[in-house]
Parts: C-alpha cells; structure tokens; sequence
C-alpha cells in the first residue's frame, strides 16, 4: 500500500466556478480507485466538512460518503478530539463511515524512544551532537515543568531550541577576523579622504594595501568556516534545563555556587526585611531548599502556609521579602484578599466564569494569574474571611498542586508557594497581654510560656473555624509572635534607612540619635496593632517635618538631617552641613543607631 496525503487547501485553492472543486475531488477519488493500491490520508479531516460549499454546491464530505461507505476509498484522518466533536460528530452519517482510534499520550520511555529516533535529523540540522543524557532530561523536564503541551511534540521542541542555541553559541566572530576587518575599514576610509583631498599616489598605494587586507580577511573568514564546519559542539542536559528554564521561569538549571550560598543563608536575607518570627522565617526557607534541591513531592505545590498572629506583626511583609528573595521584585507574586471572596457567586472569580456567563473568555483571576506565571508566590490575604465553598476550591490545590478553570485547561500550582494568612484568634491575644504577654520583660521563659499558651489557644480557635481536612493539607501553621520592644527598636533602624534612601536621592545624609530612636520605638510600639503605629508616628512626626525643610531650602545637596529631641522631649530636625562631604552617601544599617551627638 501507498499512503497518499491530500491537501484540501491546494484542492480548494483557485476553484472560480461552481464545479470546479467538485470536479477536481472526483478527478482524485477516481485515480485512487484506478490505483487500487492507495490509502488516503486527510490532516485536519475536519476541514473535509463544508470544504468548496459555495452558493449549494455540495461539499468535500458529502463527495467522499459514498467511496467510504462502499469500501472504494480506504482512508485515514487526523484531528483533535474538540473538532472532531465540533465537526464530525455532527453529521451522523460522516460518523458512521469513519472509526475513531484515539491516539493517547506517548509515556516518558516511549517519548525517549521517538526522540532518539529523530535525534540524527537534528543533529545533522543544527551541526551538532546531542548526548543520550540531554534526550532523557527533555522528556523528564517536558512532562515535568510544561503541563500545558504533550508529548512528543514538547520534548521535540526543546531538542530543537537547544540544538539552535548551542549553535548559535558557536558561531560567533573570532578576534582575528573583527581585527581585520577593522583594519580594512580603517585603509577604506583613509582612501577615500585621500580622494577627496586629491592625493592621488597615495590612494593608489591605499588601494594596493585594501586590496591586500581583504585577501587576508577572506582567508581567515575561509579558515574560520573550515574550522566551523569540523568543530562539533554538544547539547548536554544542562542546555535542555537552560532552555526550560527560558520558556518557563523555573530555575531547573543545576544550582550554581553563588545560588547555593544564597539558599544556605536565606534565613539571613529574610531577616534583613523581618524581625523576629524565626519560626515562620524557618518554615519558609526549608521549603524552598527542598525544591530547589528537588527533594519535594513533584504533585503538590512548593509549600502552602498558614500565617497566624495579630495585625502589624509582618505576615504579609514575610510573604512580599520572599517574593523578593526568589524573583527579585517583591511586586512578582499574586494577592487575593479574601474578604472580596465572602459571597457564594464570588467563587466564579477565582476559576472563571461559567460558559453563558459574562466574563466566560476572561478567565479567573487566580487561574490566569498562575497560568501565565506559574512560578510565583500566591497570598490569600485574611484567607477567615472567604465563603466555605473557596475552601473547597482551594483543597484539590493543595492535595494535587492543579487547578481546573472554567474552560476545561488544568492550571499547574507544583511550581507555585501558597500563603495565607489570617487575624484569628486576634481576641484571644488581646486578652493575653493582661497576663504579661506584651510586657517589657527581659526573661525569655516568660516570654516563651506566654507565647506557648497564646499558641495553643490559636490553634483551637483555628481548629473550630477550619475543617480538618483543609487543615491537614497545610505543611505548616505558623503562628507570629507579638513584637517586643526591643524588636520594634530594630524596626525602627528598618524604617528609618527607607527614609534615608528616599533622601540620598536628594544627595542628604540622615542622622538618628539613640535617644530619637528610643523615642520612636516607646511611642511607636503596641503590643496590640503591631508595627503599623511606629510607621503612621515616622511618617507624621519625621517625614512631614523633612518634607518642609526640603521645601522651605532649609535642607539642601550635601547637608545632613540631624533627628534628634528638643528639651521637651519632641523630635526635632536640625539641619547640618557636612564635614569634607561632596556627596551624601546612605548609611549602613549598623551605622543608623550610632549616637550622633
């Protein structure tokens, strides 16, 4: 047997007249039944269906019906199972005349089988090899890290990107050949002012040397492409992980040195920006060294948490310094507040609306959002507040690290953190501080049996709110502890460098003095609220107070603001020029709570 392809858009291409495409179809079907020997074979045989219906002509279906029922034409089609039932499936007798086979998703074994069976064609395309290791990584990671494409077709892609970018990695210019072609330039350009300037003998000698410089550059360009052609570069596994890495934002390459020590001390870059809350600070970074390392379970999302503790204590600034830690843009991640979710319908918002709904094409705002960026940190911000029924939305994410949207597309959260944090048992907490919770102790074991008891009391409000199977899908409950005071001194130190940065713009230096800092942190601190009231007493008792300095020219490039306290014990701004200072430069941490007396 022959297997004969049949292009409809060249049958139907040039067809003016009413039977023309008709003609032509029998003309084909005719020669097939004369060769006897021919199957068919139809790409997209959806196509067939109205294919040269115009004006009541009859269409290419409806020609091959009787061939195909009487056994004259043997033939094969290709097509999606969504057109097939778009299409076929609405002409019964079409249906009948055709047996569907479906062709299912070749295995990880089977898809390196095929693409060691297509390696040579890219290898002799690209003039490079391709390592037995880097075809079974483009299986590996194809299945892994692409959910929204199938094999083969994923893992021949990202053969053929790699094989291209190893290739192209090699053909850059040698030195000696830009040098002599720089050298060419430079006796052109000579020549020609030699021509303008009427030099003519030493345009001549000028032409002699050009033409002797490009002689020379055509032989090492020769010997540059002789050396090309030997010179077989290799695609390794790493060029597959690079490639993967490109398309979809997941670091899968191996981990570089610098990236290691990055990962080893991400409990220090954590605290730069947090605080206290080495728990939750802990539970984070284990988890992200556990896929970074690939040690975690490849179903389930990179780690989801529950954040709990009292407004202002850093929940969702842990979540933004992550982000940052990660993606290195604290912005790079997915906010939902929840109490947008407090009503049943609200659901519909996070999934995408149903069809006949309008919104249908829009998608929902979580699915898109890690549809289109599935590396990415997700915060459910105050998750107490959304309806029973986004619980049991967000459960199948947990469990399976997958999504299904209302178009029917599986949404892939394996590459995703979770995060949500909540305010309950906030009460509760409140109530501790009359038992010395929120007291300026220095003994840490009253400190830490408070917080243990204030624990165990938040844990069972959380457990009467949530139902246990939500819970039990949760790697890690954290619950924050509340700020002492010599925490908020350091978030002082914190805030305070902000506003040194936002001044070195100006070229102006900041000074804190310790008994301003003191001042700011006993008035800013609220076991209660948090850190909220120390960034509200920052902004109205120091931002103001500069922004009026900076305005009124009392404040100018290369002075420093001296924040200090007045003899009533108000903060003051002095400003002060600077000694054998051209240019402010912003202090260092460590330097903004020296004394600057």
């Amino acid at each position: 047997k022959r297997l004969v392809t049949l292009d409809m858009g060249a049958l139907v291409a040039g067809t003016k007249y009413r039977g023309e495409f008709e003609e032509r179809l029998k003309k084909v079907i005719e020669e097939i039944k004369a060769a006897g020997n021919c199957v068919l074979f139809i790409d997209e045989i959806h196509t067939i269906v109205g294919a040269g219906a115009a004006e009541g002509a009859v269409d290419a279906s409806n020609i091959l019906k009787p061939s195909l029922a009487r056994g004259e034409l043997q033939c094969i089609g290709a097509t999606t199972l969504d057109d097939y039932r778009k299409y076929v499936e609405r002409d019964p007798a079409l249906e009948r005349r055709l047996q569907p086979v479906r062709v299912e998703e070749p295995s990880n074994d089977d898809t390196v089988s095929i693409l060691m069976g297509v390696k040579n064609k890219y290898e002799d395309h690209h003039k490079v090899d391709i390592t037995d290791e880097a075809i079974r990584s483009a299986a590996m990671l194809a299945q892994r890290y692409i959910p929204d494409r199938f094999l083969p077709d994923k893992a021949i892609d990202l053969i053929d990107e790699a094989g291209s970018r190893v290739r192209l990695r090699g053909s850059v210019t040698p030195a000696s050949v830009k040098d002599a072609m720089q050298v060419l330039e430079q006796v052109r350009k000579e020549k020609d002012e030699a021509i303008a300037s009427q030099q003519y003998e030493a345009a001549a000698e000028l032409r002699d040397q050009e033409l002797q410089k490009n002689e020379a550059l055509d032989t090492l360009e020769k010997e540059w492409q002789e050396d090309k052609g030997k010179e077989r570069r290799v695609v390794t596994e790493e060029d597959i992980a690079e490639v993967v890495s490109m398309w979809t934002g997941i670091p899968v390459t191996r981990l570089a040195e610098e990236e290691t020590e990055r990962l080893i001390h991400m409990e220090d870059d954590l605290h730069k920006r947090i605080i206290g809350q080495d728990e939750a600070i802990v539970s984070i970074s284990k988890s992200v060294r556990r896929a970074r390392s690939g040690l975690k379970d490849s179903r389930r999302p990179i780690g989801v948490f529950m954040f709990l503790g009292p407004t202002g204590v850093g929940k969702t600034e842990l979540v933004r310094a992550l982000s940052e830690f990660m993606f290195g843009d604290e912005d790079n991640m997915i906010r939902l507040d929840m109490s947008e979710f407090q009503e049943r319908h609200t659901v519909a918002r996070l999934i995408g609306a149903p069809p006949g709904y309008v919104g249908y094409d829009e998608g929902g705002q979580l699915t898109e959002g890690v549809r289109r960026k599935n590396y990415c940190c997700v915060l459910l911000d105050e998750i107490e507040k959304a309806h029973p029924e986004v619980f049991n939305i967000l459960l199948q994410i947990f469990d399976a690290g997958q999504l299904t949207d209302a178009r029917g597309r599986k949404v892939d959260f394996r590459n995703a953190i979770l995060v949500m944090t909540s305010n309950l048992g906030s009460d509760l907490i409140k109530r501790e501080t009359a038992l010395g919770f929120s007291a300026m102790t220095t003994e840490a074991q009253t400190d830490e049996s408070a917080y243990a008891r204030m624990k165990e009391k938040v844990m069972e409000e959380v457990k009467r709110f949530f139902r246990p199977e939500f819970l039990n899908r949760i790697d890690s409950t954290v619950v924050f502890h509340q700020l002492t005071q010599p925490e908020i001194l350091q978030i002082v130190d914190l805030m305070m460098d902000q506003v040194r940065g936002e001044l070195s713009e100006k070229d102006i230096d900041l000074e804190l003095t310790e008994s301003a800092k003191v001042y700011l942190g006993e008035k800013g601190f609220d076991p209660i609220l948090g850190a909220r009231p120390l960034r509200r007493l920052i902004q109205n008792e120091i931002e103001d107070s500069l922004s009026d300095e900076v305005l009124n020219r009392r404040l100018v490039a290369g002075d420093v603001a001296l924040i200090d306290l007045d003899a009533d014990g108000a903060i003051k701004i002095t400003p002060k020029k600077a000694k054998g200072r051209s240019k402010a430069k912003p202090k260092s941490e460590s330097e903004a709570a020296t004394t600057a007396d």
